[in-house]
């Protein structure tokens, strides 16, 4: 579909708005006009107000002549002073897409590009262009994929689409703001019929009468109605500006196959899946590892760091790049699935050209540890800012996990608080062990039905991984407060835990080892903390 039949159907779209709010208030005059002329009363004053309150929501979303403007991202933006090659790049590649480049840039810390613009006259002049470009995208394509993407978004601009997206924008607001309208207004209603027929049973009660149940079903039911009707068109508003949506996702590969070469437009298409679950997973596991220590990565860390992951994790990302994820098709998707994609970009000629570019998209920046550092500042709230900064990687890890094992609470702390009356500690749960109490205090675990139906050594199969595992918690915790305990940072691996080497023979030569012995035998069917207080520290002993 070309750019003018786009525009017409965005246009016929959002002049059905129009046309569906002009019936609706036609219908409401119809309706008061019918009732006026078969008398005046009551009734007649009743409609009259009915309808008004129904045409406000309506008159207003009909009258909302501004598209309202959304709110920049998070970011920095850069000028062609500050990253001199980048916005050579971008203007090399809007050339060659034959369009004006963008007016601004923007760099922020999402897995994603996108171009918009601020057109005049619902988009029949043009207006100022902006390209959003994720610094995670620098960190993790090559220069050719990074020159893909751009050239994809640049093949918006030439299409219209960013002009055409005004119209669908107003539409998609407009009906939105009047659905919102009605839905507060029948919660409006709601509440007040609640808070009248609350009134009318403390009345009730005060008298000594039965309170009557509060029933609101059926109020606010008219203006709920209403909001159907424009939730149906919204619906079908939705799918075919969607679908439009779609076929500009086609073109703009298109366009990107023919400026960046058909491998590294397929290869960035691979790649941005995986760079999203892999910057999802830094981010969780790394960039706020520290944060319930209230301790942040050292600075210009907190997006630098991703390259790292990348790097020590590449043979597993090379399985991710092979399996391309198949999403069915929603009728309210605005992009097709990525494998699609990727096969429709395959499937054209060779080129020749799957030597260029190579080298990291971040080499683009005059200094990336400078940008990473400002990054921070623009997209982090002042309270993350305001922590203090670790000295390396190894140091927020074990802050980290420091300040997690001091506050972690197992179920059999709390059975152990419950069985003694006293707080739970490791020494007291020894204590409890070596005095033959294990099974008994078991039985204050929380545990299912068919484990707290069994007896015996059935019972004790049920609760002993539980037990195993809060022991363990117990001893590494007891390890951490005395400041014995270390935890091995690696970007290829989890973290894992180092034990200081008490004891003799094999303790020395893997505590690890010796620690999963002692706490099995301490939840043995007859057990024994002789090997569990040898390990520990002597302070713990002697408690």
């Amino acid at each position: 579909m070309g750019a003018t039949l786009r525009a017409l159907r965005a246009l016929v779209l959002l002049l059905g708005f129009y046309l569906l709010s002009l019936v609706l208030l036609a219908a409401l005059i119809g309706v008061d006009v019918l009732v006026f002329s078969w008398g005046h009363g009551p009734l007649t004053l009743k409609v009259g107000i009915i309808s008004v309150l129904l045409g406000i929501p309506v008159a207003r979303g009909m009258l909302m002549l501004r598209t309202p403007k959304g709110e920049d991202p998070y970011g920095i933006s850069v000028t062609e002073a500050d990253e001199p090659r980048l916005w050579a790049v971008v203007r090399e590649l809007a050339a060659a897409a034959g369009t004006r480049a963008p007016h601004r840039i923007l760099l922020t810390g999402e897995v994603n590009a996108s171009v918009s613009e601020t057109p005049r006259l619902l988009g029949l002049f043009p207006g100022r262009r902006r390209l959003t470009l994720g610094v995670p995208l620098l960190i993790g394509l090559s220069e050719a994929q990074l020159r893909s993407v751009l050239a994809h978004e640049f093949g918006h601009f030439t299409g219209g689409d960013t002009r055409l997206s005004a119209l669908v924008v107003r539409g998609r607001v407009q009906i939105g703001r009047v659905i919102g309208q009605f839905h507060a207004r029948a919660d409006d209603r709601v509440a007040a019929d609640r808070a009248r027929q609350e009134r009318a049973s403390a009345k009730r009660v005060a008298k000594g009468k039965k309170a009557k149940q509060v029933n609101t079903a059926g109020v606010g039911a008219t203006y709920r109605a209403m909001a159907k009707i424009y939730t149906a068109y919204g619906k079908l508003y939705l799918r075919a500006s969607l679908s439009t949506a779609r076929g500009q996702e086609y073109a703009a590969d298109l366009s990107a196959a023919r400026i960046a070469g058909r491998d590294a437009t397929a290869s960035a298409l691979r790649e941005i899946p995986v760079l999203s679950a892999s910057h999802d997973f830094y981010v969780d596991s790394y960039a706020t590892l520290g944060l319930q220590a209230r301790l942040m990565p050292p600075r210009g860390e907190f997006f630098g760091g991703f390259g790292r992951l990348l790097t020590a994790r590449e043979l597993d990302l090379a399985e991710l790049r092979s399996e391309l994820p198949e999403m069915p098709v929603g009728p309210y998707d605005s992009h097709p699935p990525i494998a699609e994609r990727v096969r429709r970009i395959e499937a054209l000629p060779a080129d020749g050209r799957t030597d260029e570019g190579k080298g990291t998209s971040l080499a683009l920046l005059t200094d990336p540890a400078r940008t990473l550092a400002a990054l921070e500042d623009a997209v982090l709230i002042d309270e993350l800012l305001g922590y203090p900064r670790a000295a390396g990687w190894e140091e927020l890890l074990d802050a980290s996990m420091t300040a997690g094992l001091s506050a972690t609470t197992t179920p059999l702390h709390q059975a152990l608080t419950e069985y003694t009356g006293q707080p739970a500690t490791l020494a007291t749960l020894l204590d409890v062990i070596d005095s033959g109490m294990l099974w008994r205090l078991a039985e204050k675990l929380p545990v299912s039905d068919e484990a707290a139906a069994a007896k015996g050594r059935a019972f004790r199969e049920f609760v002993r991984p539980g037990l195993h595992r809060s022991l363990r918690t117990m001893v590494l915790a007891e390890f951490s407060s005395r400041s014995l305990l270390h935890w091995e940072f690696s970007w290829s691996r989890p973290a894992s835990v180092r034990l200081p080497g008490w004891g003799s023979g094999t303790a020395d030569d893997n505590p690890e080892a010796a620690l999963e012995a002692a706490v099995e035998a301490a939840v043995a069917d007859h057990p024994d903390t002789s090997r569990l207080r040898a390990l520990l520290p002597p302070a713990t002993q002697n408690a």
